[in-house]
């Protein structure tokens, strides 16, 4: 069960992620996806067991903007 949600999930809370990236940098879509894909927030967000892909878009671009700021990724401990 936990696959099909993933899978229903995880290009939902992709678009709503790129969006949000494209509203705070009045980039392109494509220069959104490739700002995202090249994250390691991505990486997180791809790894199913780590259950980042359950977290809201909000907190997501927070941990984005954290990640483009400090150069790292910072998973609250939930």
């Amino acid at each position: 069960m936990e696959k099909n949600k993933f899978a229903a999930i995880f290009p939902v809370v992709i678009g709503g992620l790129v969006n949000e990236i494209i509203e705070e940098t009045r980039v392109s879509d494509e220069e959104a996806l490739e700002l995202l894909y090249n994250s390691e927030l991505y990486a997180a967000l791809e790894t199913e067991e780590t259950k980042v892909w359950t977290y809201s878009v909000p907190k997501l671009m927070e941990l984005y903007q954290n990640e483009i700021k400090t150069g790292k990724l910072e998973l609250p401990d939930y």
